[in-house]
């Protein structure tokens, strides 16, 4: 594989000090072209999150057989006429998980349950609230028109026929999955094993929880969110603690990461300053690019690969060096490594769908930069989607990620955002 800073360097237009979003994702996806090669089988209970590694081929017809829609009345559907009622004789009943023994004759119809296999030569279901009893016992009465030949038939293999392709290889297993899978009688799948993802942060400053203040010092909340985040994508967190500015903690902790792990997350000490030896150590360890990204919030991010100890050959972790903010750390997520996480769990579909949502309020924004302000998605009146400012979009206001429940993604050449303008939206359900 080509070093990071030669595939970079390779885009039109690229400038380490103003990289584009699009730039970045670019660089991304030629690093991740590949899921993990390793997969497993898993019980149906335990495959919920997981992402297919082959295709699930239905090993038979879905539905089994042709069955009645609703509850009402199978008959055949040519003695149908035009503006014309028809009588029928109920010939018996049959119900779901059973079939009618006996044959239909051309005047006869049964009642039949939803669900319930349609008898040989019976096509159409018409509703009970559609028959009135006949005069004569025993007889209903279809209305003029009440129904077309066919109408409430589920006819067999019309939702999965044999030997098609129930899930697709890279679809993740939902709850609805689970009950495709359960429904074709399959209890276990074949998934791609779960992906290890390391997560440290860096920085003399940072207290960890139950260490007392002292001036100067934070409390580490980036582990946290970050455990959050990669917890919510069914990823294995392997949690490296807060690591001080120390050159030869910084390079163990990377060393060890490097063996454990297919991706490494760190936080902090990845900007230019003269006391991060985060950035120093990545260069010594790493093949790794430092971009100052033209995005609000997070411009400093690095992106790298690092081999374990003794190892010459093969692509190394995946190493993400994200910036120290709160919410910055947040957005960088979100924006840049679960979009390259998920592609290498798997999904055919890793970017984030964005939606439309009308501003209630005006934005503030200066063109040449991707911002990405917190916002609160609502539905409005008339069902449309609008949206408002969480206030206070300062990078360390931890506090506006709460309250938000979605991000504002506002291109990197628009400008200032007139209340009724239409912007895009990455909702975090789900994410977040």
């Amino acid at each position: 594989m080509k070093p990071i800073a030669q595939i970079a360097a390779e885009l039109p237009g690229y400038d380490p000090d103003a990289m584009g979003v699009e730039q970045v994702a670019a660089v991304l996806a030629q690093l991740v072209e590949h899921p993990v090669a390793e997969t497993e089988e898993v019980g149906i209970f335990d495959a919920l999150g997981r992402v297919l590694a082959e295709d699930v081929v239905s090993p038979i017809d879905v539905p089994a057989h042709d069955n009645s829609a609703m509850d009402g009345y199978a008959f055949a559907g040519a003695q149908l006429a035009p503006g014309q009622p028809l009588t029928l004789r109920v010939a018996g009943t049959v119900m779901a998980g059973h079939t009618f023994a006996g044959t239909v004759a051309a005047d006869e119809c049964v009642r039949i349950m939803t669900g319930a296999p349609m008898p040989p030569g019976l096509d159409t279901v018409v509703p009970h609230e559609l028959t009135t009893p006949a005069a004569e016992p025993g007889h209903i009465t279809v209305a003029a028109d009440a129904v077309r030949p066919g109408s409430n038939r589920r006819r067999a293999g019309e939702d999965l026929p044999l030997g098609g392709t129930a899930l697709a290889r890279g679809e993740p297993l939902t709850p609805a999955a689970l009950g495709l899978l359960a429904s074709l009688g399959l209890a276990r799948a074949t998934v791609y094993r779960r992906l290890r993802v390391a997560v440290f942060s860096t920085g003399d400053e940072i207290l960890s929880l139950g260490e007392a203040p002292r001036p100067g010092a934070v409390y580490d909340s980036n582990r946290y969110t970050l455990f959050g985040l990669l917890t919510r994508l069914g990823v294995q967190v392997i949690d490296l603690g807060a690591v001080p500015d120390d050159p030869a903690r910084i390079a163990a902790t990377l060393r060890s990461a490097a063996q454990q792990a297919d991706a490494i997350i760190t936080s902090g000490g990845v900007s230019a300053g003269d006391a991060d030896h985060t950035r120093s150590m990545l260069h010594k360890l790493a093949d790794v690019a430092f971009w100052r990204v033209a995005v609000q919030p997070g411009r400093p991010l690095a992106v790298g690969r690092i081999r374990p100890p003794g190892v010459d050959a093969g692509p190394g972790a995946l190493l993400f060096g994200l910036p120290g903010n709160p919410v910055a750390v947040m957005v960088a997520f979100l924006a840049f490594v679960r979009p390259a996480l998920l592609r290498m769990m798997g999904h055919t579909r890793a970017q984030p769908p964005l939606l439309r949502a009308t501003t209630t309020e005006a934005l503030r924004k200066r063109p040449g930069r991707t911002e990405y302000q917190r916002g609160i998605v609502a539905t409005a009146p008339d069902g449309s989607l609008q949206v408002r400012s969480t206030g206070n979009q300062g990078s360390g206001v931890l506090s506006s990620m709460v309250r938000a429940n979605g991000l504002i993604v506002l291109e990197s050449d628009r400008g200032p955002v007139a209340a009724g303008e239409v912007v895009d939206v990455m909702v975090f359900e789900g994410s977040m």
